[in-house]
């Protein structure tokens, strides 16, 4: 065990276990990181000429703080000289070596997105968590978000590029009833996942082009067939779904369909198709608890970086770190249960 130097003696009087501090115990307890360091380490460099490599899984470690704070490259160098907290999850000894710097940061997650890493990860973590009694079940709910692409930046004269507020005025997507404006020069992008209708964890992911709309009847631009894993029974979704019908049973054979009833303005639903709408929601609305983690409490509301590959990438990171985060419980109460006997 190494000896503590003056920057973790712990000689404050008072202290309090912050949130920040509680999460990062509990994500440090349920993430798998023998077998995600297992699949990153292949592709990782070796110590040889020139600067020895920072330890995999430490930076593995800033890279989960990236995307559960939100942080650029930048950011999460300031944060782990900034928090002891974050320094502590890490693992890092100011009286001994410095934070890695926004450089390594952006090495480690190119060298993630060269290599298709995220989907990899996101897989694994499936592994482990059906490894531990989180079965993916025959119904499937089906969804999709709009994750905001910045607004255009300003030039110096504090004003917006009168060129790229013409284009982003013809960049624009509509979901449910809401528009959302993009920037085509930072595309925004749609999140569609595929949700265990009893666990709410996530078992698919794709990540389309934010103007792609889910009534789009080809079968392969279509995100449906990504989204089933074709042994479902029940498949929900909403309204934006009930025209998709032939691509439900193409994908899912047994399947029956529990999307929603979509009324047009010539025919309103009736009263026996609004209360089935009304009953099927208790089981929908299971997938925005998902949506909820990835955009409220991680903070990917809009992307960070140019290009649908690296924003795919992380969506896939973020979707495996929200199921760990869904299923701590779970995992607590097996750990717990292994102490005891």
């Amino acid at each position: 065990m190494k000896q503590m130097t003056l920057s973790t003696g712990g000689f404050d009087r008072y202290g309090k276990t912050t949130r920040r501090a509680a999460f990062l115990a509990e994500m440090d307890r349920v993430v798998p990181w023998a077998a995600l360091c297992a699949l990153i380490e292949p592709v990782y460099p070796k110590a040889g000429n020139g600067r020895p490599p920072i330890g995999l899984e430490r930076m593995l470690r800033t890279y989960f703080l990236q995307n559960w704070f939100n942080l650029s490259d930048p950011a999460v160098e300031e944060a782990l000289y900034d928090s002891l907290s974050m320094r502590n999850f890490v693992g890092i000894d100011l009286g001994r070596e410095g934070a890695p710097d926004e450089t390594t940061s952006g090495k480690f997650r190119h060298l993630r997105e060269a290599h298709d890493l995220g989907k990899r990860l996101f897989e694994e973590v499936g592994r482990h968590l059906q490894a531990r009694g989180l079965k993916v079940s025959t119904g499937t709910i089906v969804d999709a978000t709009v994750i905001n692409a910045p607004s255009s930046t300003k030039h110096q004269e504090g004003k917006r590029d009168p060129a790229q507020i013409r284009v982003q005025k013809m960049c624009q997507t509509k979901k449910g009833n809401q528009w959302y404006f993009l920037n085509p020069f930072l595309d925004g992008m749609k999140a569609h996942i595929g949700v265990d209708s009893q666990t709410k964890l996530i078992h698919s992911v794709v990540a389309t082009s934010a103007n792609v709309h889910d009534l789009n009847p080809c079968l392969d631009k279509h995100p449906i067939p990504q989204l089933l894993h074709g042994n479902e029974n029940p498949v929900y979704g909403d309204s934006a779904y009930a025209s998709q019908k032939d691509l439900i049973r193409q994908a899912a054979p047994k399947a029956k369909d529990f999307t929603h009833q979509k009324a047009s303005r010539h025919k309103p639903l009736s009263e026996r198709e609004r209360e089935k709408n009304r009953t099927q929601s208790q089981v929908r609305a299971k997938v925005e608890h998902a949506f909820l983690v990835i955009k409220r409490i991680f903070g990917f509301a809009k992307v960070s970086y140019r290009g649908l590959k690296k924003n795919g990438n992380r969506l896939f990171v973020v979707a495996a770190l929200a199921n760990l985060f869904m299923a701590r419980r779970h995992l607590f109460r097996l750990q717990e249960a292994r102490c005891v006997h």
